[in-house]
């Protein structure tokens, strides 16, 4: 393996829209969503350990997940490990990390992942990614990668595709026109019909200083703050500096940070067999399905006159559903929830309802 190639894996998010499964004391990339025996964030370890040494994957988690991140990647070295104090997205992570991994290695190639998607073309994503960070290291370029659409979807950022400007040296990845966050429905068929439009994956590939590069340009506050911290980076000071500097960063995401305004940023079209698993729609888009269109993750489930249902629920339990179509029924210790998959954009909204009524009791 290169040894100028990098991984980053972002692992401090909550998955508030896979509520009741995912808490705040275990959010979804530590779980088994998929009953496959590995949770979302040792399958994406593994998967980027195809392409970077251990020694050279980070992840970026809360403080307070620290000790899962240890649990579930046990074989990864605890420095390895950053750990935010508060949430600041993308943006300030990034910043943390980079500084981190240019002190190891001016050299270095990253490759940026969530912890919580699914790929199932392994040898397609090794394949795509290598070729990236190949092309990474030789071009002054922002790579992200961009997924074929397979439908109308509004949980799902979209990037506008300029196939008429090629990278140099992959004629398979193409300059970025525009992107769009979350699209309503009608919007989102005009970018399907449109054909130059893919699913924005998050996920991204680019030389260290070339990210470095544009933050210096684009969010320049960001970069002095951790800038300030370069003779401490890998050193016992590093846990202090991080903590002071995250309680005065701003909360800014890498995309509308960076990634809108940058004029050197690229598009990689794939198919992976990709989802970023955000929602239970997502999850019941890549289960098994019966004759009837449901989905079930415990076999003391009965269905009579009901379709296209989701249900989740504890093993020791009979669930007996009559007269539903397209629901989720998700019970996960104290909570039973209920809902339209169609309105399933709205479980944010009732997450927060519920810590309002009950506090954190409940999340």
């Amino acid at each position: 393996m290169n040894d100028n190639y990098f991984a980053l894996i972002m692992a401090g998010g909550v998955g508030a829209r896979f509520w009741p499964m995912s808490r705040n004391n275990k959010p979804k990339q530590f779980l088994d969503v998929l009953g496959t025996g590995q949770s979302l964030i040792r399958q994406t370890f593994l998967r980027l350990n195809k392409i970077c040494k251990k020694e050279n994957i980070f992840v970026i988690t809360s403080t307070a997940y620290r000790d899962l991140t240890i649990e579930h990647l046990p074989e990864l070295d605890v420095n390895n490990i950053l750990c935010e104090p508060i949430r600041r997205n993308t943006a300030p992570c990034i910043a943390y990390a980079n500084y981190k991994i240019l002190a190891k290695n001016p050299n270095a190639v990253i490759i940026v992942a969530p912890s919580d998607h699914i790929i199932t073309d392994e040898e397609q994503f090794v394949k795509v990614a290598s070729t990236a960070l190949t092309t990474a290291a030789e071009n002054d370029c922002l790579i992200t990668l961009g997924i074929a659409p397979t439908r109308p979807d509004t949980g799902y950022g979209y990037i506008q595709i300029d196939d008429d400007k090629k990278c140099r040296l992959n004629s398979k990845i193409s300059k970025v026109k525009t992107f769009t966050e979350k699209p309503n429905l009608e919007l989102a068929n005009t970018f399907i019909n449109c054909g130059d439009f893919v699913w924005n994956a998050g996920i991204f590939i680019w030389s260290a200083e070339s990210i470095h590069q544009a933050f210096t340009k684009y969010l320049p506050d960001v970069d002095d703050l951790f800038a300030a911290g370069k003779s401490m980076y890998n050193t016992p000071l590093e846990e202090e500096f991080i903590e002071k500097t995250y309680y005065i960063c701003p909360n800014i995401s890498i995309d509308y940070g960076i990634m809108e305004k940058a004029d050197n940023v690229y598009v990689y079209k794939t198919d992976l067999g990709w989802s970023d698993l955000g929602t239970w729609g997502s999850l019941f888009d890549n289960s098994n399905k019966d004759d009837n269109g449901n989905v079930s993750y415990n076999d003391n489930v009965l269905l009579f006159e009901s379709k296209d249902c989701l249900v989740k629920s504890p093993d020791n339990k009979l669930i007996v559903l009559q007269g539903l179509e397209d629901y989720i029924v998700v019970e996960e210790n104290d909570v039973l929830l209920i809902c339209r998959k169609s309105d399933e954009q709205k479980i944010r909204s009732i997450v927060d309802n519920v810590k309002k009524h009950s506090g954190d009791k409940y999340i």
